[in-house]
């Protein structure tokens, strides 16, 4: 156990969790549904059973070796976990992009790191460490609680930061980037998003086993954990497969995977374009005419789509790929460690690294000296946030579990 390291880690995989969706920007004449599905091949399934394959021994003997029942709550977590992911959209739609996705990772954050080890208490033989109570019984425990609520305190700073930032947007362009703003309901969709979300935490405790048959099959403890994410993500794959699929019947974009030209492109009836189906009402969609250069040039760059989905979809993999080497680090379920507390480092990392590329592309611009300070006081106090949870661990690992 090294929980600085585990840190670092949890910073990588948040600095891709936060990158993905640059090289999605390179994507020409392609739908979302599309080049999200072919970046999801990558990220789903191809990049868990490569890495798994080069750096584990024998990863579907030790798949194969664990319960039937552990596979199915790893799968199901996972299938749940997709949910969530395509619910994410909705979020933004609803409470706009800095405060949709300042509530629905605060919500994520909250439930996929504090609900296992609250689990812990009323179903003592899940695979957590300890249960909450007892992590709070000790010096270390309380300390990265406390840590725990920092980061959650961080989190929401962020989301008011962008909440403030919305509302000081002119009234032409809030309702252009906001036009369906409804508090109530998107307050219900971030919750549902980060419910699910969360259950990729809970697929990764459900998955233990397998990781603990990686290294009796031979495999370094550190890279023990990547056989799991190929059962993990087998569900997530199964979600978004069956969304993407509906989307290309019901927009018919399927023939985008091998066409070598588009036929039109997305139109809403005020005649803007619909960059991502998912965010916009199936009613809106109503035909699809080029727009491109005149509406002269529908060429698909077959090749270069697939390289830049496929990049999107490798770097989005390597959140999970650094998550779980820095989960380990943590502890893991190990009782010596907090492994709990690492869906907590995730999600700060992932908001920091994504207000970093916020800044990159000029989204604050224009926003108040008060906005300014709101995002930077929580970046600051995520930021603080890991120290405190990686001292804690630290404390723990180094025998001051004293109470």
């Amino acid at each position: 156990m090294n929980p600085f390291l585990g840190v670092v880690f949890h910073w990588l995989g948040g600095l891709a969790s936060g990158s993905f969706y640059v090289p999605y920007k390179g994507v020409k004449r392609w739908s979302w549904e599309t080049y999200w599905l072919v970046g999801g091949v990558f990220s789903w399934i191809i990049c868990p059973w490569l890495f798994a394959s080069i750096m584990t021994k024998d990863p579907v003997g030790v798949i194969t070796s664990v319960p039937a029942s552990t596979l199915g709550w790893t799968y199901l977590f996972g299938a749940l976990w997709g949910f969530g992911g395509l619910t994410f959209g909705l979020a933004m739609r609803y409470l706009g992009m800095s405060l949709g996705m300042g509530v629905a990772l605060g919500y994520c954050a909250a439930f996929g790191t504090l609900l296992p080890p609250l689990l812990k208490i009323f179903m003592p033989d899940i695979p957590v460490g300890e249960s909450l109570a007892q992590i709070a019984a000790t010096h270390p425990g309380k300390i990265t609680l406390v840590g725990v609520a920092v980061c959650l305190a961080g989190i929401w700073i962020a989301a008011l930061a962008g909440a403030t930032k919305e509302k000081e947007m002119p009234a032409e362009q809030k309702k252009k980037a906001i036009k369906e703003f409804n508090f109530k309901k998107g307050l219900l969709v971030a919750t549902f998003s980060g419910v699910m979300s969360a259950c990729f935490s809970f697929g990764l405790t459900a998955a233990e086993p397998i990781g603990k048959a990686s290294v009796a099959a031979g495999t370094d403890e550190l890279w023990s954990g990547l056989p799991a994410l190929i059962v993990v993500m087998a569900g997530g794959f199964t979600t978004n497969f069956i969304w993407c699929v509906l989307l290309n019947i019901k927009n018919g974009t399927g023939y985008e995977y091998l066409a070598k030209e588009q036929r039109k492109a997305a139109h809403a009836k005020d005649g803007s374009a619909i960059e991502n189906p998912i965010d916009a009402p199936s009613e809106e969609v109503t035909e699809r005419v080029s727009s491109h250069n005149g509406g002269e040039d529908r060429r698909i760059p077959r090749l270069a789509n697939v390289f830049f989905s496929g990049l999107a979809g490798t770097t989005w993999y390597f959140q999970f790929f650094f998550y779980s080497m820095g989960h380990i680090r943590m502890g893991g379920s190990d009782p010596e460690g907090f492994g709990f507390s690492s869906w907590t480092l995730h999600m700060a990392s992932i908001i920091i690294f994504s207000t970093m590329w916020g800044w990159i592309f000029k989204e604050w611009k224009g926003s108040s000296k008060k906005a300014h300070m709101l995002i930077a006081a929580g970046i600051v106090t995520l930021i603080l946030s890991t120290v405190i949870i990686g001292y804690g661990t630290y404390l723990k690992g180094a025998g001051g579990g004293g109470h």
